[in-house]
């Protein structure tokens, strides 16, 4: 054989052996599902999900409400600035802390088509650490009212809560918490604006200038009234007035600037009237038309820091009848001493007021801007303004 046909003999069988590897290369090919695409982003790490749970609670934390046309009550941290949650709250609802921080409560009434529709009324059940829903529990449909600060409350021990109704008349749900359902519903004409009384039931203010108090049975429940104290007609009371659960006393401040103090229970006791205008030292409020004067008004405006027995009021220049206008200065009043102590001008107008509980308390401040002013409650100084934070009603722990 001559080194010729080796070489020619060599190089066809190197190339059948080429081509065997690559009809199998083929065939793998054919028989194996294609490399899925890569969706990683270069110099990117894929997305991960999680749940996260909220901190341990702060007595600075403020619950928000986003207002009459925003859903949501957004959760912030008064320290920070930062917001660290949101709870579902529609506009047809009120929102409670459980006194012993157990979980948040919103009754609400829902339509499945907004504002049509099956309708449903409920009180839900919300996890305090991760915000999930626990449980919803069925009421009669009667509520149809919301975003009001005295509507809506659960009892000092956390087992009862009271749900005010205004579909036709008033009445009160009474919802066992432990078994979650339905306890009772108590007729209650004329009367709104209620509070929990710790060993009784609760106390609400009626149009005939009553206070009704309701001794919640284990079945029934009995209504009684005491003797008129005020006129609704001539001087009303602010609905959104404040309580102080452990003094069981509640603080009324009129539209013309009167406050009483009321000490509840199975028979009220209350304190006679005196006006805010003069424990600053200037004249009385009256119902004279365009008689213009410091007047108390917003939605929520009076807050109560119950330690120091002081009471904070939202106040403006305008005549009776303009209750509902914004606060240009915050009135600070030392309830024991029935003297005005300080007045603290205003950056922002502002409707709604919520002060924090604690030793060295934080003010919430907002109106119709959304915007949520962090006041320290005894140097006044700004701490945060929250950008879009909220502009309906202000709670706190342990607060309205």
């Amino acid at each position: 054989m001559t080194s010729t046909t080796f070489s020619y003999r060599a190089k066809a069988f190197a190339g059948a052996a080429l081509l065997a590897v690559m009809t199998a290369t083929a065939a793998a090919a054919q028989s194996s599902p294609p490399a899925a695409p890569s969706t990683a982003t270069p110099g990117l790490e894929p997305e991960t999900p999680y749940t996260s749970k909220l901190p341990t609670a702060s007595p600075h934390w403020g619950f928000l409400r986003g207002g009459w046309e925003n859903g949501g009550t957004r959760i912030f941290d008064g320290d920070t600035g930062k917001m660290i949650g949101q709870l579902s709250t529609t506009r047809w609802s009120d929102m409670m802390i459980d006194p012993s921080r157990r979980g948040y409560y919103v009754s609400e009434t829902i339509w499945t088509k907004i504002n049509r529709g099956t309708r449903q009324d409920y009180i839900a059940v919300y996890d305090p650490s991760t915000l999930n829903l626990m449980a919803e529990i069925p009421m009669p449909g009667r509520l149809i009212i919301g975003a009001q600060n005295n509507n809506f409350h659960i009892s000092d021990d956390g087992k009862t809560a009271f749900v005010y109704n205004f579909s036709p008349a008033a009445s009160v749900n009474v919802v066992d918490l432990e078994k979650r359902k339905m306890a009772q519903v108590v007729e209650l004409p004329g009367c709104a604006s209620f509070v929990p009384v710790a060993g009784v039931g609760f106390a609400a203010l009626c149009s005939d200038g009553t206070i009704a108090t309701v001794a919640v049975g284990a079945k029934t429940s009995t209504v009684t009234h005491s003797q008129p104290f005020f006129s609704a007609a001539e001087d009303p009371i602010f609905d959104s007035y404040v309580y102080d659960r452990a003094k069981k006393m509640a603080v009324y401040v009129t539209y013309t600037g009167l406050i009483r103090t009321a000490t509840l229970g199975a028979a009220p006791v209350v304190g006679e009237a005196w006006s805010l205008q003069a424990a600053a030292g200037l004249r009385a409020g009256d119902t004279k038309p365009l008689d213009i004067n410091w007047m108390p008004g917003g939605r929520q405006m009076t807050a109560l820091h119950r330690k120091t027995g002081t009471l904070y009021v939202l106040m403006h220049r305008g005549e009776y009848w303009t209750q509902k206008e914004d606060g240009e200065e915050l009135w600070v009043v030392d309830l024991a001493a029935r003297k005005v102590t300080k007045r603290v001008p205003l950056k922002h107008k502002a409707s709604n007021l919520n002060i924090t509980q604690d030793d060295k308390p934080l003010l919430f401040m907002g109106g119709d801007g959304s915007n949520i002013i962090v006041m320290d409650a005894v140097s006044f100084e700004q701490k945060h303004e929250l950008e879009r934070a909220g502009g309906g009603s202000i709670q706190t722990f342990d607060g309205q």
